[in-house]
């Protein structure tokens, strides 16, 4: 009795022991394969999430950092408030460009950003009123630099927005000291927009090869000393770019295979 008793002692614990490691293999398998879905989809391609048409949308991240209340080269008033009425003089052109093609919108989205990222203006048909508004609303600089954050922020609201053409634009005047770095982010928007994102920054009162990487992320960048380098700057980005590649009437947006 006590061998029997053994026996079928030793057969339940070997049981116990296999029943555990297939418990214990499938919680692994699956945590592998929750991996390697999210794997899978951090590298997918964005989708819109509405349908889109002909048009551009332009989501326009403005730095507030700290160092934005300094007063910019050559003049007597803070940075950001230079750079607030230069962004305000450079959408005006959106007017005259709509009254020539009203049949390609223009749609605007306002952002700032220091530490944390805040919306001032939802992306929308350009609206002269709802633009300055947001402007007017520009916190007053203070906190760290997350360029990074600000592009990974506003990105999503431009496939929101419902249409081809899809723009970042960043006015800062300093490098990244908090979030994901915005060299990373940028390429990431490259690779998974698979072009469709551009991206533009215009260095104010800081040297432009800090954003050298944006040559390898399809986007450019753009030098400002002062106030009216910075004007010229946005201008050249805004008019002679973004809208300048609207298509001429008739044209169809070409379609991605």
């Amino acid at each position: 009795m006590p061998l029997r008793t053994a026996s079928v002692g030793l057969a339940m614990a070997a049981l116990v022991t296999l029943t555990l490691a297939c418990r214990t293999n499938g919680r692994r398998d699956r945590s592998a394969d929750a991996r390697s879905g999210g794997d899978f989809e951090s590298a997918a391609s964005y989708q819109a999430e509405v349908e889109e048409g002909l048009g551009a949308a332009v989501a326009i991240l403005i730095d507030t950092s700290g160092s934005m209340r300094d007063d910019a080269p050559g003049d007597s008033r803070p940075k950001y408030v230079v750079a607030q009425e230069a962004i305000e003089a450079t959408l005006d052109a959106t007017e005259a460009f709509i009254a020539k093609r009203p049949d390609f919108p223009i749609k605007i989205g306002i952002y700032s950003f220091s530490s944390n990222v805040r919306l001032l203006l939802s992306i929308r048909p350009y609206d002269r009123a709802a633009v300055r508004g947001a402007l007017a609303r520009l916190p007053r600089p203070g906190g760290g630099t997350a360029i990074g954050e600000a592009l990974g922020e506003a990105r999503p609201d431009l496939y929101r927005a419902g249409v081809f053409r899809k723009y970042l634009l960043v006015v800062t005047d300093g490098e990244n000291t908090s979030g994901r770095p915005p060299e990373r982010v940028a390429r990431e928007i490259f690779r998974k927009s698979e072009g469709a994102v551009q991206v533009y920054f215009v260095a104010f009162d800081t040297s432009p090869q800090k954003f050298a990487f944006l040559k390898d992320a399809g986007g450019d960048v753009i030098g400002a000393g002062t106030g009216a380098e910075l004007r010229r700057a946005l201008d050249a980005i805004y008019q002679g770019r973004i809208l300048a590649e609207a298509p001429d009437a008739g044209e169809r947006e070409p379609v991605k295979k």
